[in-house]
């Protein structure tokens, strides 16, 4: 056993006139779990704490899914099914989406 003192930053002075397991001093639990990923890291079987990473400084890049070749693709050939009248609202003349069965 050895004489070197034990560091910690938990206050450990109970009040003698308690239980020794029912002191309300207990230690807060995400303290305990921050302490304990600090001492993996510095054992070395963590290679970094992930609390300690900072965020991410760039921003997302915003994207516009209309600019996209697919979209542009999708787009175009709505336009001409609507010009040759082969897409059309939902009437009562028309209750049912038109059907492509001649083109196979």
């Amino acid at each position: 056993m050895t004489d070197e003192p034990f560091e910690t930053s938990e206050d450990a002075r109970r009040d003698r006139r308690e239980h020794g397991g029912a002191s309300s001093l207990r230690p807060d639990d995400d303290e305990l779990a921050r302490r304990t990923e600090q001492e993996r890291v510095e054992a070395g079987i963590d290679d970094y704490d992930p609390d300690d990473v900072p965020p991410a400084t760039d921003e997302p890049v915003p994207t516009d899914l209309t600019e996209s070749e697919e979209y542009q693709e999708a787009e175009a050939e709505l336009r001409r099914e609507e010009s040759e009248g082969e897409v059309y609202p939902l009437t009562e003349k028309h209750p049912f989406p038109p059907s492509h069965y001649d083109r196979s």
